[in-house]
């Protein structure tokens, strides 16, 4: 991982808590919630099976949307 873009991530982990843990930054990005773009600045639409669990998801509309700044982070400079 380039400096410059580990060094933007562990900001945003410095300012969040996270009940994963972080799971998603200690895998190296391979383990991730699932979520797609939806074309709304800071927000993914959360496609797990649960989203009512996670304390990143709110409930708007018909869907949940994910609310977490790291994981909307590594969608979009990861693409993942």
């Amino acid at each position: 991982m380039e400096q410059d873009l580990k060094k933007e991530i562990e900001e945003i982990i410095g300012q969040m808590q996270c009940p994963k843990d972080f799971v998603c930054y200690k895998s190296g990005f391979e383990t991730l919630c699932r979520a797609k773009e939806i074309g709304v600045e800071l927000f993914l639409e959360c496609l797990e099976e649960t989203p009512q669990k996670c304390k990143f998801s709110v409930f708007f509309g018909r869907s949940y949307l994910c609310q977490c700044p790291l994981r909307f982070y590594i969608f979009k400079k990861l693409k993942k």
